[in-house]
């Protein structure tokens, strides 16, 4: 680690608590700050806040008052999840209060180099992808982020010969100063979380921030097919690296002649792929990308995308039984992941969806039903999905009460050659506290069939 002195003596702080916020302010106390902790859950249902008190930081638990800036702190870190429009931030901006977020921490105390990886979809698979080939060729990768472990713990322990793979999220990027990798990825930009962005141009701005501070030094690898993410790409200093999978490139990464190519140089045969999808073979083309650029030779690439069957609840393949695949997509929490993950197959296909009402319609699913022939829904949206599926012309459309009820009938339904696939297009809330637990209950009635 950098004992850095930046921080020495600085008033500083940490808002909003979670595992980010308790390491950021570990972090800085050691590195001599004075650091004050504000968090909204009270202190006695707070043993986070309870052990920092412990190493003498100030806590103040409860509320977040606004007054509290009037103490003369000249630096927030603040939680990624805290929006900008919060009545704290927005009082810390009129005060000229510089805000940050735990990643520029823990930039700046890495002797390891970053490779950063953002984006709408995909992230996590891409992130886990390229950690597995750098692992797979000794380049002694550690992961952190959004997966992993919280960033500013690997940076502490991080060495010079480490490779730190981060997941990037667009509020954690919005947080940044100086932070910059050495290789950046921005696998695609779609309409997302609008509600903290405001608009869609706000959104891919903050995403844009990965590559704000890169240099002819580094590397910014892009989707080109999508003019949001080049218009990114033509304001950046980086090395452009760009991939496609439907376009033969003079260089990047890309597809020819069913195979996966790096510049000039054939890395491997696309049927040696395991893991099923056109927008996987997009994640999988970026970090063939970063995995090249970092020197990690064809052979460990293969051995790893002959293998990988995905992150768990993303397309996961779980079994197959009686010649039927069971795929668990339970992170599909909305209609364009679902749209993605039934491209993935060419095969019958009986779908398991269903979940929270958040008072969409579901009419543009309808054109990638086009090989379902069952639907097994479950839900606050059942109804919109049995009008959708009769609308496509699905025959068999059956309703139950749960996931857990929902394999049993699936496999009723089923022949050999199968796919039986959960992937929901909606939030799981209606009746699980989070989409892993759904995901954990398909799993777990699946292996029940056997």
């Amino acid at each position: 680690m950098k004992h850095i002195t930046e921080y020495h003596h600085k008033k500083i702080l940490v808002l909003g608590l979670a595992k980010s916020g308790v390491s950021a302010a570990s972090l800085l106390h050691k590195l001599g700050a004075f650091v004050t902790v504000n968090d909204s859950k009270p202190l006695d249902e707070n043993p986070e806040a309870q052990g920092l008190l412990e190493q003498g930081i100030t806590v103040i638990c409860g509320s977040h008052p606004v007054e509290l800036l009037d103490e003369g702190f000249q630096l927030i870190v603040k939680n990624p999840g805290i929006p900008y429009y919060n009545p704290m931030i927005e009082r810390a901006v009129e005060k000229g209060i510089p805000i940050i977020t735990e990643v520029e921490l823990a930039y700046k105390v890495s002797e390891a180099p970053f490779l950063a990886i953002t984006g709408s979809n995909g992230k996590t698979t891409t992130t886990t992808l390229l950690f597995d080939m750098l692992e797979q060729a000794s380049k002694k990768p550690l992961i952190a982020g959004n997966i992993g472990t919280v960033a500013s713990d690997v940076a502490q322990t991080a060495e010079k010969d480490n490779q730190i793979v981060i997941e990037l999220s667009s509020f954690q990027l919005m947080g940044i100063d100086q932070f910059k990798p050495k290789v950046a990825i921005i696998t695609n930009i779609y309409d997302a979380h609008l509600d903290y962005h405001g608009t869609r141009e706000e959104y891919a701005h903050a995403k844009g921030n990965i590559t704000r501070n890169q240099d002819a030094t580094d590397y910014l690898i892009v989707n080109v097919e999508q003019e949001v993410v080049m218009n990114i790409a033509r304001r950046s200093k980086a090395n452009i690296i760009p991939f496609s999978t439907v376009k033969q490139l003079e260089f990047g990464a890309f597809v020819k002649e069913g195979a996966i190519y790096f510049h000039d140089e054939k890395v491997m045969d696309v049927k040696d792929i395991v893991l099923p999808g056109a927008h996987n073979l997009e994640n999988i083309l970026s970090a063939v990308a970063a995995a090249k650029l970092t020197g990690v030779d064809n052979e460990s690439i293969h051995r790893v995308l002959s293998t990988f069957k995905g992150v768990k609840h993303r397309l996961q393949f779980i079994d197959e039984i009686k010649g039927r695949r069971f795929y668990n997509d339970s992170k599909a929490t909305n209609i364009l992941a679902t749209e993605n993950a039934l491209a993935a197959f060419d095969m019958p296909t009986i779908l398991l969806a269903g979940g929270l009402d958040r008072g969409n319609e579901f009419d543009e699913l309808i054109p990638s039903l086009k090989n379902v022939k069952a639907m097994i829904i479950f839900g606050q949206t059942a109804d919109k999905l049995e009008r959708i599926g009769i609308e496509a012309g699905i025959k068999t459309i059956q309703r139950v009460d749960n996931v857990d009820k929902a394999v049993p009938a699936a496999f009723q339904l089923s022949e050999e050659g199968d796919v039986i696939l959960l992937s929901p297009a909606c939030a799981s809330w209606d009746q699980y506290k989070t989409f892993e637990v759904r995901g954990d209950i398909f799993i777990e009635a699946v292996h029940k069939l056997k």
